[in-house]
């Protein structure tokens, strides 16, 4: 391993990757630490200190705490990530959206530009709704957490929460495109991490205190350990359709005859389902947060809080979904069996073609009722947590999934590029297979 990141250090090109990525991430942690003006930050930290456990920990964790310090990066990265939601579900429902799709380069970059209006246009929406919600929020003693409530600090809450968001956006790109890496994966990974010290000490502090029995903490680590290295083996996992090529002949030479495979993931969709899954299942628990006195939304946010039936199924069944929707948009079978059919080869047994497009689009279905099932059990083992052992702290197979995922996803692509160069990546004898998401 250390030989690996000597390497990668070596090379100019990965090194300047390598170094603007931590540099970008840098910068976001710093601006997590920024509070929004007009706020009682030390009322506010009072206010989410019992959160913990709920919808709102687990979104302040992904924002790496700026929920909870209500910073300009508040808002995270989730308004891009529901306007990505929208703009895919658009390339399948709306024509014009998916004639953008299929025009390559320039269709692309005109739904990428459509994606930062969404962007700004939620985060307009949602910075709103929580400076409203801000001004009715009160500490334990009843003391308020604005100041100087009105449509001044509104107005100033929406510009800073709107630019904090897009700022954002704007480092997600450009580690994308000049890192190393998915820089919108990379937020939300810096964001997961940067409170797992946190979480440590805390966590000490309660077995010190009796709170906790250190048999939970040690339970909870074997647990964890036994989460990541599933996670890691179902996501290395995946189906091999044996591809034969035909013999042909090409001027003096003899091609083809030889056999692959055609290598299908369990889950193709990577991190994305349980991402866009939680932004979704984030904004009925949003509204009733900010409507307390609404019995009806009382019992919306009862329903919609981690632990609730209606809440693991609503939240399940957008997993599904989105693993499916997902695989759909990345992998399609009639191009994959054209493709194969122009190469000369075909699957043994099934007709080239339509029976080879129709063969593959039944491996894939039965590949993601698998693999969705699996993230599924993933995402919800924290309710399970929460509920049976009173963990205090929202520890989650989500956060997991993502973290490892990321992690996997990077390694791999900074092992291309020392495998490109010659040199030895992170793992001897082996390789680290590539993700999607």
């Amino acid at each position: 391993m250390m030989n690996a990141l000597k390497n990668a250090f070596a090379i100019p090109e990965l090194r300047r990757r390598i170094i603007f990525t931590l540099l970008m991430l840098l910068v976001y942690r710093i601006g997590c630490h920024v509070p929004t003006p007009g706020i009682d930050g030390q009322v506010l930290s009072q206010f989410f200190a019992g959160t913990e456990g709920t919808l709102l920990g687990l979104v302040s964790a992904f924002t790496g705490g700026a929920l909870a310090q209500m910073t300009v990066f508040a808002l995270g990265i989730m308004p891009y990530i529901s306007a990505s939601i929208i703009m895919q579900l658009l390339t399948v429902v709306f024509e014009p959206v998916e004639r953008l799709a299929k025009e390559g380069e320039q269709g692309r970059k005109k739904i990428t530009q459509y994606t930062r209006y969404g962007t700004i246009l939620l985060s307009i929406v949602q910075s709103a709704g929580i400076s409203v919600g801000l001004q009715s929020m009160t500490g334990p003693a009843g003391e308020p957490v604005v100041a100087n409530p009105g449509l001044p600090f509104i107005v100033l809450t929406v510009i800073t929460l709107t630019a904090g968001t897009a700022f954002i956006m704007w480092i997600g790109e450009q580690i994308t495109e000049r890192g190393i890496g998915n820089g919108i994966s990379l937020i939300i990974y810096a964001g997961i991490v940067a409170g797992a010290p946190s979480a440590v000490v805390n966590t000490i502090r309660l077995v010190k205190t009796g709170a906790m029995s250190p048999i939970v903490v040690v339970a909870l680590c074997v647990m964890m350990a036994v989460v990541t290295a599933a996670i890691i083996f179902m996501e290395r996992a995946q189906r091999r359709v044996p591809i034969h090529h035909a013999k042909r002949v090409v001027g003096m030479k003899q091609m083809g005859g030889q056999a692959s495979h055609l290598p299908l993931k369990i889950n193709m969709s990577g991190v994305i389902p349980p991402i866009f899954a939680s932004s979704i299942i984030m904004f009925p628990q949003t509204i009733a947060s900010m409507m307390p006195e609404n019995e009806t939304v009382a019992m919306m946010a009862t329903w919609m809080s981690p632990g609730h039936w209606a809440y693991t199924v609503f939240y399940v069944a957008l997993i599904v979904f989105f693993c499916y929707f997902y695989t759909a948009v990345t992998f399609n079978p009639v191009d994959v069996a054209e493709n194969v059919k122009r190469q000369g080869g075909y699957v043994p047994g099934i007709r080239p073609g339509k029976e080879t497009a129709d063969y593959l689009d039944k491996v894939l279905t039965r590949l993601t009722f698998a693999g969705a099932i699996y993230i599924s059990a993933v995402c919800v083992l924290p309710t399970f947590l929460i509920g049976q052992f009173n963990v205090p702290f929202f520890f989650g197979g989500t956060s997991l999934l993502i973290v490892v995922g990321v992690g996997l996803d990077t390694a791999s692509q900074i092992e291309a590029h020392l495998i490109s160069r010659s040199y030895e990546g992170f793992m001897k004898g082996a390789t680290i297979r590539g993700r999607r998401g």
